[in-house]
């Protein structure tokens, strides 16, 4: 007899690339981030791949929020140039952010030596009862950001399903 795993939950994954948008080329950051979801317990409903532009990145997170997932990460487009809009986008769809989170992400992917987590604008928090989360789009960070962000992620839908009463 074989005992399913308990499901921590449903995610759905945004990465933000231009060239991977417009020109249909691969991009490796999507399954990778799929598979430490996995890897987590999470059953990922689908990865979105959208262009660096403020309306189509909160379209795709309102669309996961709306679609009632547990967890949204979003990939990309976190830095410091011009067309590095993601946290601007996402500041529109939360109603609460969680500083804690994203600046425990930052520490933790500076501290292994991914300098874009250090240097990313990304932001955590949530939205009716999904949790967002941006990361800066390096294997590195995403590795990094997701070894931080799992056990905290867990425990935060958790407390927004009640369950963690």
């Amino acid at each position: 007899m074989e005992i399913d795993a308990p499901v921590a939950g449903r995610a759905l994954v945004v990465i933000v690339d231009d060239k991977t948008a417009h020109r249909g080329s691969s991009n490796s950051t999507g399954p990778l981030v799929t598979e430490l979801l996995d890897e987590a317990g999470f059953l990922v409903d689908a990865t979105v791949v959208v262009a660096a532009d403020e309306v189509e990145i909160r379209n795709a997170l309102n669309t996961a929020v709306i679609g009632g997932v547990d967890l949204v990460i979003s990939v990309g487009g976190t830095g410091v140039s011009p067309r590095d809009v993601t946290p601007d986008a996402t500041a529109d769809v939360l109603d609460r952010e969680l500083l804690g989170i994203s600046e425990a992400i930052r520490s933790s992917g500076l501290a292994a030596g991914a300098l874009d987590a250090g240097l990313s604008r990304g932001l955590v928090g949530v939205s009716g009862s999904t949790l967002v989360v941006n990361l800066a789009g390096s294997r590195a960070a995403i590795r990094d950001g997701m070894a931080t962000l799992t056990p905290l992620a867990t425990h935060v839908i958790g407390e927004l399903s009640g369950l963690a009463e």
